[in-house]
């Protein structure tokens, strides 16, 4: 007979305990630990294997030079969704999109679904959270009426795998969400760390066995992690997430795991009334609304996998009647802010303790690469002094502890993109040796921070305080 054990599983971390608690002793959350029953096999002493009777079998190994061939994809006509998956969905492979509640994954993956259905291929769209009229009302603002999508609302596993073994083999099943599917042989509510693990095992292992891609949409915590914790990350091929700010109408979806592809690739939408549009250009759109000669700006060159944008990098300095000033960031690391602030006080000579200092990264966008130390940087130098900085100019560049700049990758690909949209000017780190057509752009290199610094004119106290 099978064991059932009663387990206490911390819903945050994942952490499991022998008895309740009120607060999880792995990462520290309060009324986290739920009680849980879990299946247990039987006696560990009826699965132990006996090596000398030899009842293993033989294993098949094969050597590095085994020729293989690449994954077959299966393209959605999404150009964007298409390069953050690698050039298409693989059949029998597992992915999980993960966003803020109303930020669009259930229409985007609507508009996924009908794409494939319109050119032919057979697709299952399961909606546990809405009912089947509201997701018919979705398609017909969307003008997805007419596609021939499958659409039903079970959470029952069991149902759901029993339904997709009978007849065609879908190209794609979308579940929408896996915290609403239950297993009747586990005894936990839906959305609790067992129902979510033994509910993405068995859709994950029937996906690979038949075939067919499935997409799971996940929820996410008050920190935008994907609930579950990470049991359900390790378990699937691909991550997405789906990012964005709900006062700007532009979405991006970046691959923070990919087995069939390269790994923080982002593709860009923009929000409107018939869906999400896709966005061909994000530089040009990120930067629709800069502002020459303002001070406190400066552009960013960065990298978002394989795609170069430019993005406008927003800064604010103000004299403030704080006993600690205020650091407040949207869209970049707080603690990255904290570091060119030191830098900026310990290594030039600047002293920004008596300011609040506000950073923005306009458009939406949360940069995450730390070659956007030197715009940063710039950007607090111009708020602070009031000095625009010199038009149509670009920066990149990582700031270290020293003072030193450091040189990043792409450097070609960042100065392509920086001269296609007109600008003239670049200030970069010292040695970079990319050899690109930009259209005789300025290039200012840099060794040290305080280089940039002596750019903004001298500091002295009455200008600090």
């Amino acid at each position: 007979m099978a064991k059932r054990s009663r387990n206490f599983v911390c819903q945050e971390c994942g952490a499991v305990t022998s008895q309740w608690a009120g607060k999880c002793v792995t990462c520290g959350a309060w009324n986290s630990i739920v009680e849980e029953q879990d299946e247990q096999t039987p006696p560990a002493t009826a699965n132990l294997v006996s090596i000398k009777g030899g009842k293993g079998r033989k294993a098949n190994f094969e050597t590095l030079k085994t020729e293989t061939r690449d994954a077959p994809r299966i393209e959605t006509n999404l150009s964007e969704f298409d390069r953050v998956t690698g050039g298409g969905l693989v059949p029998g492979s597992a992915i999980l999109v993960g966003g803020e509640p109303g930020i669009g994954k259930s229409t985007l993956l609507l508009q996924v679904a009908a794409a494939l259905a319109q050119n032919g291929a057979p697709v299952v769209y399961l909606s546990g959270e809405e009912a089947t009229a509201q997701v018919r009302m979705r398609a017909s603002r969307l003008g997805l009426s007419e596609a021939p999508v499958a659409l039903g609302t079970e959470t029952n596993v069991a149902n759901i795998v029993s339904s997709l073994s009978d007849g065609e083999t879908p190209a794609l099943v979308i579940v929408d969400s896996v915290q609403t599917l239950w297993a009747e042989n586990l005894e936990a509510a839906p959305g609790t760390i067992s129902q979510l693990r033994g509910c993405s095992s068995a859709l994950i292992s029937h996906a690979k066995r038949k075939g067919y891609c499935l997409v799971l949409v996940g929820h996410v915590t008050k920190e935008g992690q994907i609930a579950g914790p990470k049991v359900i990350e390790h378990m699937v091929d691909t991550v997405l997430y789906f990012e964005g700010q709900s006062g700007h109408q532009f979405r991006i979806l970046r691959s923070v795991k990919n087995r069939f592809g390269p790994t923080d690739e982002i593709g860009v939408f923009e929000m409107g009334y018939e869906g999400l549009a896709e966005v061909a250009n994000p530089s040009a759109l990120f930067l629709s609304d800069h502002e020459e000669n303002s001070p406190g700006t400066a552009v960013f060159a960065g990298m978002e996998g394989t795609r170069p944008i430019l993005v406008e990098i927003q800064a604010l300095v103000a004299p403030s009647s704080l006993g600690t000033p205020r650091r407040a960031v949207v869209g970049w690391d707080t603690n990255r802010l904290a570091m060119i602030i030191a830098v900026l006080e310990a290594r030039c000579g600047v002293r920004l303790s008596g300011h609040d200092v506000y950073l923005n990264v306009a458009g939406g966008l949360r940069l995450t690469e730390p070659a956007a130390d030197l715009a940063a940087a710039a950007a607090l130098l111009s708020s602070l002094t009031e000095t625009p900085l010199p038009e149509h100019t670009a920066l990149f560049g990582e700031v270290s502890l020293t003072g030193a700049i450091r040189r990043v990758g792409h450097s070609e690909q960042r100065l392509k993109e920086a001269a296609k949209l007109g600008f003239s000017r670049s200030i970069l780190p010292a040695g970079n040796d990319a050899q690109v057509n930009d259209g005789g752009m300025e290039r200012v290199e840099l060794s040290e921070l305080k280089e940039l610094v002596a750019r903004f004119g001298p500091f002295d106290a009455d200008m600090e305080e």
